[in-house]
Formats: C-alpha cells, structure tokens, sequence
C-alpha cells in the first residue's frame, strides 16, 4: 500500500519545535485511539515488529522507558 506524503502546510512550520512535537503527539494520541481504523501492517513492517520485539526479548534490559525518553526530548528544546 503507497504512503501519503505531503508538504507541511508554511502554517505548521511556523510552530516552534515544541508546538509541532505537542501536534505530533496530539495527532498520534487521535490516531491510537481507534486502532482498528488502521490499515493493515506491511510485511516488512511486519517483519521489522518481530526482528525489534525479539531484539527487546534477548536483551530486556536495553530498553528504555517512555517517560524518560520524552523527557530527555522536551529537555533538549527548552
């Protein structure tokens, strides 16, 4: 299936580089809420699910929590 791409509209590029993650994050969070609106996985999206979960599974103790990596974000923009 094609992905839509388009050139953000100059009024989104106006946003501050926090605004657009706030939209960003608003617009993933509309999106999330009704997954069985989502189209179907690729197969090499598919298979790249797997190849991570099985990465995360042989070595848990990598990974890192959410909070922390929005946090570290949001404190590189202020």
């Amino acid at each position: 299936m094609p992905r839509y791409h388009s050139p953000l509209p100059d009024e989104l590029l106006k946003l501050s580089p926090a605004e657009r993650i706030q939209l960003a994050e608003d617009l993933w969070e509309s999106v999330a809420a009704h997954p069985e609106s989502m189209p179907p996985l690729t197969e090499d999206e598919g298979r790249e699910i797997d190849r991570r979960l099985a990465e995360h599974q042989a070595t848990p103790e990598t990974a890192v929590d959410w909070a922390d990596v929005r946090k570290k974000l949001w404190a590189r923009l202020e």
